[in-house]
């Protein structure tokens, strides 16, 4: 394996010079335990403001344990009545795995049902029961996304609407900037929250320029009122292993005092033949409150890696079918390729209640990475006989980022009108540095018959592999303002609002001599209006109208005559209606939305060979989601649904693909999570799982694309007393049938599914 031009694993600690916060960093494993279910339905964490707690509470809430035994318990309660309560009490807490509601950055934290946009959070307890290992497996789970890798890497790319959202624009509690880029090891957050939509006024523009059809929120895990010592050990097949562990304390007069530790990690042979992962994940989350004030300090560590994994393919300009499905462990790849991620973050909230009616907040955030990784990706030139080309491309990555926002919101009457005014800002430091080195000439190399080929000579090299020089250097401000008026006792409300948003963006040449080579200074006004209105008090109509924000692109190619012209910011817009209905134990949401995004092309300029960079491209993306999460009848819950989706080009060069479907984009998604427990044997749940996608394109032309693919999980868990402390085992099966098939052509590269994966885990408190 190449591990050239390895830098320190803390190499960008020293540039986080702006810091308010140190991150500092330990050795790790993850957080887990069986009952992290009740982290999402007991107090928020303590950046959370207390008027937006009450709106985001559940209205039912599970009762908590308590040092293995169930708080309703009496003290003279027999050991087999405390067993039992112990069981029950794990049912119960089983209903909260999705929450409608979460964190809409400038808006804070609301309840679903309360607000006008498409939101729900997934908690700590599904990430825990479904053995999570990546973000993108959280995600599995949602209807309206699906999961891809990015260029030429195993980064997860997520599409939602037909958009993409990189790694680079997941936020963390609203702070852009932090995640890490590639991969995100979910066992540090205890909720994964996905809006559906455009959110350039509620976040701010990304760095990424992505997010255009929604945004992930991640929420750190803080200490709760329970103290939990939980230990959790994974296994996975062909063989992955691990563990973690979730400690919780909270000191001091009134509990104000909060720790919480989580470490986890795994290594192994994973499903894929050949393929290997590890993954190691540290969190150190620091509270304090009192009356008026709460401070949370966050600090993280994670590394994660993957060895001879399975890539993404591309198809040769002349490739006329789109191949067959190899099988489903084979791997194509070669085992000298991997990527070796390391990431230091963290950040520090603080809110202060000036009276019951006004609150200031501010936020600091920042994260150094280190990323390195030896790639190669094939070309299928063949598509009956899978020959192909393949190259290689050693790449190390460095960013040091700095994120912050302070805002004030206040609460007051007037007349009948009861107002919430939300004003702040928020900024974004990012510095990028690259470098790379690639082999001068392919190396020949079969999909379905793929041999061993020593890594090739990567003479060919840009910038400085042990030092790489910055690329970009990217500022982001903007400032917020909306007010949210509520009529006829709160039955209506109505959000109107804007943020300003500047973009200052410089371009180096890092593979030379780092001179810069483009300079962007561009800002943008995003309105936004949202209208609620509740028919009844578990029912909501609503619309929005609200945009999306990207940075433009900056003009390129041979023979173009406007080379290096930068265009203003990306503006979507988009519109969407829809109802709601939550009764606080089942929740359900039908919406429907029209984002159009502008697009950019090359055309021919002149008769003299040259050609012109435009933006007058069109993408409009039309659609219909369906979510169902909660208790359908005692002891059965669901949570899933469908989407509806045309993605139509318009305005494309020459007309030539005007009326098509966007590439990569299923015309419909179905998911389906089904839990049932079992009647005769307390404390045990059967666990079914369905995932359907439908057609998808391969290219603009329309005459490329992936049949519809389906895939069936199932598993199940048991939870009973050992020595009065609650112990679960958890089994599942990932694509129990073993089914081959396409994933995804989102970027006009196929990613295939994984195969059939054997799961294993337990969790007990100590």
């Amino acid at each position: 394996m190449m591990m050239r031009g390895r830098q320190p694993v803390l190499y960008s600690l020293h540039r986080l010079g702006r810091s308010a916060v140190l991150l500092a960093t330990v050795a790790v494993f993850s957080p887990v335990a069986f009952a992290a279910q009740q982290e999402s339905t007991e107090q928020k964490p303590a950046s959370t403001p207390a008027k937006d707690v009450k709106k985001a509470e559940p209205s039912v809430r599970p009762t908590g344990l308590s040092s293995g035994t169930s708080s309703g318990t009496p003290a003279s309660a027999t050991p087999a009545q405390q067993d039992e309560s112990l069981l029950v009490t794990a049912r119960r807490r089983n209903q909260m795995e999705v929450i409608s509601g979460g964190q809409l950055g400038a808006l804070g934290t609301k309840k679903g049902l309360d607000v006008p946009f498409n939101i729900r959070s997934y908690t700590s307890s599904l990430i825990l029961n479904q053995q999570s290992q990546t973000l993108g497996e959280v995600l599995e789970n949602d209807p309206s996304v699906r999961t891809t890798y990015g260029y030429g890497n195993f980064s997860e790319i997520f599409v939602i609407r037909g958009f993409p959202v990189y790694g680079d624009d997941v936020a963390i509690n609203g702070l852009y900037g932090i995640t890490p880029r590639q991969l995100v090891s979910p066992q540090l957050y205890d909720q994964v929250q996905v809006m559906n939509g455009a959110s350039a006024f509620l976040n701010g523009a990304a760095p990424g320029g992505t997010g255009i059809g929604g945004t992930i929120n991640l929420m750190f895990k803080h200490a709760r009122n329970t103290p939990i010592t939980r230990v959790t050990g994974d296994y996975a097949s062909q063989g992955v292993g691990g563990g973690s562990l979730d400690v919780g304390r909270r000191f001091g007069q009134d509990k104000a005092y909060g720790l919480r530790l989580n470490v986890a990690g795994l290594a192994g042979q994973t499903s894929v033949d050949h393929e290997r992962r590890h993954s190691t994940a540290l969190g150190a989350d620091f509270d304090w409150h009192d009356d008026k004030t709460r401070i949370s300090l966050d600090m993280n560590y994670q590394n994660q890696g993957v060895n001879g994994g399975r890539p993404g393919i591309f198809l040769g300009a002349g490739v006329t079918g789109v191949p067959r499905v190899p099988s489903a462990s084979h791997n194509y790849g070669q085992r000298w390729t991997y990527n070796d991620l390391n990431y230091i973050f963290g950040m520090l909230n603080i809110e202060r209640d000036l009276s019951k009616h006004v609150t200031l907040y501010g936020a600091f955030g920042g994260l150094g990475s280190d990323e390195k990784g030896n790639y190669s990706t094939l070309t299928v030139q063949n598509s009956r006989t899978g020959a192909a080309t393949a190259g290689a491309m050693y790449v190390p990555y460095q960013q040091t980022n700095e994120s912050t926002r302070g805002g004030v919101r206040a609460h007051f009457e007037t007349g009948p009108v009861r107002h919430e005014l939300n004003a702040g800002g928020s900024a974004l430091w990012e510095v990028s540095r690259t470098a790379y080195s690639m082999a001068p000439t392919p190396f020949n190399t079969n999909l379905y018959e793929t041999a061993p080929v020593p890594a090739p000579k990567e003479s060919w090299v840009g910038g400085n592999l042990d030092n790489p020089l910055p690329t970009s250097r990217t500022q982001l401000y903007s400032l917020f303002f909306s007010d949210t008026m509520s009529f006829w006792k709160d039955r209506i409300a109505l959000t109107a609002g804007f943020r300003y948003q500047n973009m200052l963006i410089n371009g180096y040449n890092a593979y030379g001599n780092g001179a810069r080579t483009t300079r962007y200074n561009e800002d943008a006004i995003t309105p936004v209006v949202g209208l609620v209105i509740h028919p009844t008090r578990r029912t909501s109509l609503y619309f929005n109208r609200i945009e999306g924000l990207a940075q433009g692109p900056t003009a390129q190619g041979a023979n173009v005559v406007n080379l290096g012209q930068i265009f203003p910011p990306f503006k979507s817009v988009q519109y969407e209606v829809g109802a709601k209905y939550d009764t606080g134990r089942f929740a359900t949401t039908l919406a429907f939305y029209q984002i159009s995004q502008p697009n950019s092309y090359t055309e021919p300029f002149g008769n003299n060979g040259a050609f012109i960079f435009r933006e007058n491209g069109l993408q409009r993306n039309r659609g219909a989601e369906l979510s169902v999460n909660g208790q359908i009848l005692p002891g059965l819950r669901f949570n899933g649904g469908a989407t509806l989706i045309d993605a139509d080009l318009r305005r494309t060069a020459q007309g030539a693909t005007n009326g098509n479907t966007a590439i990569g984009i299923p015309n419909y998604t179905i998911n389906g999570n089904l839990e049932y427990d079992l009647p005769f044997l307390q404390g045990a749940t059967l666990v079914g799982r369905v995932e359907n996608t439908g057609k998808q394109w391969v290219n603009t032309r329309n005459t490329l694309h992936l049949p519809v693919w389906t895939r069936f999980d199932l598993g199940a868990r048991y939870t009973f007393a050992v020595a009065h402390k609650p112990l679960t085992l958890r089994f599942g099966v990932d694509n129990i049938a073993n089914t081959r098939y396409w994933a995804s052509a989102f970027n006009g590269y196929l990613l295939q599914g994984l195969p059939r994966t054997f799961k294993f885990s337990f969790t007990t408190d100590l």
